[in-house]
């Protein structure tokens, strides 16, 4: 079992439920599971903003959850009440010389406009 920070944030992943189909038969996601993971270590990474014929904003953090968290590049994430997409793969942290396992690192990114 992941040992949690003791004074860390809890996120949620969101994760898609089993498909389900529409009256035409179209396959759909299903409403989202919510996963509580407690003990993890956030903080912003930055931020950009696309001006050119747009007004866009991205927002970026990376979380610290603990290792052996399930999360996968397909979930996304509530965090300070806000959604997030997981961008690329979760990586985990192991080192091979002493054992310690810091966690996985989650990088974010929400995008709005």
């Amino acid at each position: 079992m992941p040992v949690p920070l003791p004074q860390g944030e809890t996120v949620v992943i969101l994760r898609p439920g089993a498909r389900t189909r529409d009256s035409a038969g179209n396959y759909l996601p299903g409403p989202d599971r919510e996963i509580p993971v407690p003990g993890c270590a956030a903080w912003p990474t930055g931020s950009t903003e696309q001006v050119e014929a747009q007004d866009q904003t991205k927002e970026l953090f990376t979380v610290l959850a603990p290792y052996g968290t399930d999360i996968r590049a397909t979930d996304r994430v509530r965090l300070y009440g806000r959604v997030f997409e997981v961008d690329g793969e979760p990586q985990s942290w192991k080192s091979p010389l002493t054992g310690t396992a810091p966690g996985i690192e989650i990088r974010l990114e929400r995008t709005k406009g």
